[in-house]
């Protein structure tokens, strides 16, 4: 198993890091918010995760062993594969996870795209006594950015993956009514999920 790659960052792509080992370049697939706090030329350490298929071996990287043992404690589940488990990271942390299963909160759960109702109902079930109480712990990018917050993180987040100032300017208006929307019921405008919306405007306009 590899458990982590440490090493400069060589390239960035909307859901791929690409880390120097050793002279080879080490493709991992990695969440919105986890790619938001790597920069290319800066070292980077990430805990991973080796899928191996008859076809394909898949490397996923995480910002810390936590992420990386939801994820892998997630995958217990019934009908939850990489994708999937890693879907649900990009959405919510680690923490929220544990405490939606802990809370029986389904919407929650279907808030991450792929899992319906009843999905999220046999989630619950099956996850009740795997994923354990919540420890305390916040991820960076994670963290619930204030009324304006989260348009200076997810500037830096897009400049970070290398879109030109202008493109990231462009990014933020275009998911602003969704940071808004968020506002004006009360909530706090989650950040991964603004990249997640943002990455998709950009490649849309390209």
């Amino acid at each position: 198993m590899i458990a982590f790659v440490s090493g400069p960052v060589a390239a960035l792509a909307p859901d791929t890091a690409v880390v120097e080992v050793g002279g080879i370049g080490m493709a991992v697939q990695c969440t919105p918010d986890t790619l938001s706090g790597l920069r290319v030329g800066e070292h980077a350490r990430l805990a991973t995760s080796l899928v191996v298929r008859e076809d394909s071996l898949t490397l996923y990287g995480f910002a810390d062993d936590d992420e990386r043992g939801t994820f892998e404690l997630l995958q217990t589940a019934s009908g939850v594969g990489p994708r999937l488990a890693q879907a649900m990271l990009a959405v919510h942390s680690p923490d929220t996870l544990r405490l939606a299963v802990a809370n029986g909160d389904e919407k929650t759960l279907t808030a991450v795209p792929g899992i319906g109702k009843k999905g999220a109902q046999k989630l619950l079930l099956e996850l009740k006594d795997r994923l354990g109480a919540p420890v305390g712990t916040r991820r960076a990018g994670g963290a619930a950015p204030g009324a304006d917050g989260w348009r200076d993180q997810l500037h830096a987040a897009l400049i970070g993956l290398g879109y030109a100032a202008r493109e990231a300017d462009e990014a933020l208006d275009a998911v602003a009514p969704q940071a808004e929307a968020a506002l004006a019921d009360g909530a706090r405008p989650q950040v991964p999920q603004l990249l997640k919306a943002a990455l998709q405007t950009l490649n849309r306009s390209r």
